[in-house]
């Protein structure tokens, strides 16, 4: 396991609970005593990752999609021999991932690309996983992703970047699923002559409803205590995810308005004095003489 943040450590614990024996890499040294501390062999760089292994290797990536991904498995293209498999688990974009797929099948290298969903609670419940490539080269992992997965978590989707295809429209639709939710729960904020109870109403709506869902259950859990969910920024990052998936849709022809819309609504919050807002509230002034806020 190359990668030992949030998602790789988890995931290394959780193999290691599964019986599997894992060599544990990451920049960080803090990390690797930390993998290491829980049954993993740790080692401090890709070279004694290789060196580790037997062959056939198996090395999975939990890195950030781009450079730190392009730069490693480049690395592993010449540290690697014909037999192994390169498992590239983060957010990659699937163009990338078909290009890495190409890169070390020219050496004998075999690439799979798998979505992870799951995130921090993916050590308890599972993660589900979503895989793309060559059908001989993902049968000999299966050990590995249905220890990873609850039952009926993993799905060989396709070949070679399906699955971080896959991956990436799950992100645009848990985009429009969060924006939904937020648009809903803000209604329900905003009746304060009603005094509702956000709280007892994400606990009610998960039982029966027909919005119910994980994402509610999470809601539940983030309006547990008022006082610290006022705590909270309204800033909202955009993952590289969301963005490919509204390319994606641009230019396939294919309509996905509440996704697109999802995505400009996080643009909105990383920039809550942007200067189309500010246009606005000028132009009213001038055109019939609305007031409009200054800073303090």
């Amino acid at each position: 396991m190359v990668g030992l943040g949030r998602m790789g450590a988890n995931m290394t614990r959780r193999l290691i609970e599964h019986g599997h024996e894992v060599v544990a890499h990451d920049r960080d040294a803090d990390a690797v005593k930390a993998a290491a501390a829980g049954g993993a062999q740790g080692v401090d760089t890709l070279d004694a990752v290789a060196g580790a292994l037997e062959p056939p290797r198996a090395v999975w990536l939990m890195l950030p999609a781009g450079g730190p991904t392009d730069e490693t498995v480049g690395r592993l293209a010449g540290l690697l021999a014909a037999g192994d498999t390169v498992v590239d688990g983060g957010n990659a974009n699937y163009h990338d991932s078909i290009g890495h797929g190409q890169l070390l099948a020219a050496k004998g290298i075999g690439f799979v690309d798998a979505g992870v969903s799951g995130g921090v609670w993916g050590l308890k419940v599972g993660y589900c996983l979503m895989v793309g490539g060559d059908e001989k080269v993902v049968r000999p992992l299966e050990p590995i992703f249905t220890a990873l997965a609850p039952e009926n978590g993993y799905l060989h989707v396709g070949p070679t970047g399906a699955g971080h295809f896959v991956k990436m429209i799950h992100n645009g639709i848990e985009y429009g699923m969060l924006q939904a939710y937020a648009e809903g729960f803000a209604l329900l904020d905003a009746a304060g002559e009603l005094s509702l109870d956000l709280h007892a109403i994400a606990e009610l709506w998960n039982h029966g409803s027909v919005v119910r869902s994980w994402l509610l259950e999470l809601a539940e859990l983030a309006l547990r205590d008022p006082e610290e969910f006022s705590k909270i920024k309204g800033y909202v990052e955009d993952s590289g995810e969301g963005r490919w998936t509204v390319l994606e849709a641009v230019e396939r022809g294919v309509a996905a308005p509440v996704i697109t819309e999802s995505l400009y609504a996080r643009f909105s919050s990383q920039h809550p004095d942007s200067f189309g807002p500010r246009m606005i509230a000028a132009l009213r002034n001038q055109f019939g003489g609305h007031r409009f806020q200054t800073e303090q």
